[in-house]
């Protein structure tokens, strides 16, 4: 297993994200030992999903307005068809995403989770998958849409859906593992 030991890892998420999309990343990275935050514009709990039935309510350890991406290493942005559309719309939210994307640092994002990152202008020229309906608008915001259970474009890791986790959270524990990399 790749070493990400002591390394901060944000998991921003809302009402709406798809649970098994949030939970595996989290259990696979503090598995790994790393410091995982979930964090969410408002504190207490998150509605979870299994895609279109309610799941569990899941803890909030950060309200976004308490937090600062520069203490983060890395970033895990969840899917869910509600909370990244909930995300993008959230102008907080959108900084902290593009703090992650200027400072070059490492993220990973899985199913709808990319469209935070086309509101935080993160895809142009970069190789992306994502849940299918996203293609359309990943290509529009510059990227270039794959369909492949995960996808590796420099500090950035994207997978399709809840399907392809086990190749989604290989990629993100090795992504994290890496020294950080320079900014842009």
């Amino acid at each position: 297993m790749p070493d990400v030991r002591g390394r901060k890892i944000a998991v921003l998420a809302t009402d709406g994200v798809e649970q098994v999309e949030l939970t595996e990343p989290v259990k696979a990275l503090k598995k790994g030992r790393a410091e995982v935050s979930v964090i969410a514009p408002k504190g207490g709990q998150i509605q979870a999903m299994n895609h279109h039935e309610k799941g569990e309510k899941l803890a909030v350890d950060h309200d976004l307005s308490s937090v600062s991406a520069e203490s983060f290493d890395g970033l895990v942005l969840p899917g869910g068809v509600a909370n990244p559309d909930l995300l993008r719309t959230d102008p907080q939210a959108v900084a902290f995403v593009r703090h992650f994307i200027k400072a070059n640092k490492p993220i990973a994002a899985i199913c709808h989770g990319p469209w935070t990152l086309i509101e935080a202008d993160g895809v142009r020229n970069r190789r992306m998958t994502s849940w299918p309906s996203l293609q359309t608008d990943l290509r529009n915001a510059g990227a270039q849409w794959q369909d492949k259970e995960v996808v590796r474009d420099g500090t950035m890791v994207t997978s399709r859906k809840p399907d392809d986790l086990s190749a989604f959270c290989r990629e993100m524990l090795q992504l994290f593992s890496e020294p950080a990399q320079s900014s842009a």
